[in-house]
C-alpha cells in the first residue's frame, strides 16, 4: 500500500509543479514562458501571437573577416503589427552542419540567462544593445569558425529564424607531399594543412581562389572529402582541352584508401594575394625574383603555434619547387 501511494505521488507531483508539466527541456532550460502564454486561448493549438507575425531579419550579403578578429553576426526581430508590451522570447544560435560536419549549438538564451558551448565557450555572446537585437558576436575567430550561422527566435509557440554566412579572408594553396603527387589520405591531408597553420579548404573557397586565378593541374582533397581541381587554361594533361576552364571533380572519395594532394586554406596574410603565371617551371628562387620583377613577393602563410611564417610556394611543395607535375605552367603565388 505504502508503495502504491509513493508511485502515485510521483506521477501527479510534476502535475503539480508550475510552468513545467509537458514542456520541452533542452540545453538546460524549460521551454516554457508563462508569461506569455496568459492568452493562449482554448489549448487547441491557437496562435499565441493572435495574427501578429513574428519576423526576423539578417544579412542576405556574406560577411567577410579576418582569423583572430571579432566579428558580429547582425540577427534582429520584429512583430508586424508592433506590440505594445514587450515579450520574453528565447534565442539559439547555431552552426549549420556542412561537409559531412555535424551541427554545432553555439548560444541559447532566456532573458538574461544564457549558455554557450563547445569551442565557442568564452568567445561568444549576444549584443543585447537594442530592444530586439540578438546579433552574436564572435571573439578571436578561428579557420574553422566560417560557414553558415542560424539565429532562431522563439515566442511560445511561434519560431523564426535567419541564416548569416561568414566567410574568412586567405589564400588557397595545393600542397604535395615531399614524397611526391598523389601521397596524402584524407586525414593526411587534414594534418598537413594543419602544419601549415592552414585546414582543408571548401568547395567554395577553391571556387573563389579559381576565380581569381588559381590554375593547378593535380587533383587535391577538399574539406567535404571530394577530390577537385581548378583549371584557367584548359590542356591535354588536365582533361583535355575541350572542357571549359573551371573546377572540375572527381567526387567523393574513400577517406583512408584514396590518395591525392589537398588543398589548404591559410588567412591572416597581408596585402592581396594574386596567381602570377609563367610558362616555364621555376625554382623557389627564380619565383622569388618573378614576383620581384613583378613589384610583389611571395605570400607566406603563418606556422604553426610558436612557429615562423613560411612561403607559400615552398608550402605547396614541400621539394622547394613551384611547378605542375604535368606541364610547365606556373601559377605563382604572390603578393602586394
Amino acid at each position: 500500500m505504502g508503495l502504491l501511494l509513493l508511485v502515485l505521488l510521483l506521477l501527479i507531483l510534476p502535475l503539480l509543479l508550475p510552468g513545467t508539466y509537458g514542456l520541452p527541456f533542452y540545453n538546460g532550460f524549460y521551454y516554457a514562458n508563462s508569461a506569455n502564454d496568459q492568452n493562449a486561448g482554448n489549448g487547441h493549438g491557437k496562435d499565441l501571437l493572435n495574427g501578429v507575425k513574428l519576423v526576423v531579419e539578417t544579412p542576405e550579403e556574406t560577411l567577410f573577416t579576418y582569423q583572430g578578429a571579432s566579428v558580429i553576426l547582425p540577427c534582429r526581430y520584429r512583430y508586424e503589427p508592433a506590440l505594445v508590451s514587450p515579450r520574453r522570447v528565447r534565442i539559439k544560435w547555431w552552426k549549420l552542419s556542412e561537409n559531412g560536419a555535424p551541427e554545432k549549438d553555439v548560444l541559447v538564451a532566456i532573458g538574461l540567462r544564457h549558455r554557450t558551448f563547445g569551442d565557442y565557450q568564452g568567445r561568444v555572446h549576444l549584443r543585447q544593445d537594442k530592444e530586439h537585437d540578438v546579433s552574436l558576436e564572435i571573439q578571436d575567430l578561428r579557420l574553422e569558425d566560417y560557414g553558415r550561422y542560424r539565429c532562431e527566435v522563439i515566442d511560445g509557440l511561434e519560431d523564426e529564424s535567419g541564416l548569416v554566412e561568414l566567410e574568412l579572408r586567405g589564400v588557397v594553396f595545393p600542397y604535395q607531399s615531399p614524397q611526391g603527387r598523389y601521397q596524402l589520405n584524407f586525414h593526411e591531408g587534414q594534418q598537413v594543412c594543419a602544419e601549415q597553420g592552414a585546414v582543408v579548404a571548401s568547395f567554395e573557397q577553391l571556387f573563389r581562389a579559381w576565380e581569381e586565378g588559381l590554375d593547378w593541374c593535380n587533383a587535391g582533397w577538399l574539406q567535404d572529402a571530394t577530390v577537385q581541381y581548378p583549371i584557367m587554361l584548359p590542356r591535354q594533361p588536365c582533361g583535355g582541352p575541350g572542357l571549359a576552364p573551371g573546377v572540375r571533380s572527381y567526387g567523393p572519395r574513400h577517406r583512408r584508401l584514396h590518395r591525392y594532394d589537398v588543398f589548404c586554406f591559410a588567412t591572416a596574410l597581408k596585402g592581396r594575394v594574386y596567381y602570377l603565371e609563367h610558362p616555364e617551371k621555376l625554382t623557389l628562387t627564380e619565383a622569388r625574383e618573378a614576383c620581384q620583377e613583378d613589384g610583389a613577393m611571395i605570400a607566406k602563410v603563418p606556422g604553426p603555434q610558436g612557429s615562423s611564417a613560411q612561403d607559400l610556394a615552398g608550402a605547396a611543395t614541400p621539394r622547394r619547387e613551384v611547378e605542375h607535375q604535368e606541364h610547365g605552367h606556373l601559377a605563382t603565388i604572390a603578393s602586394k
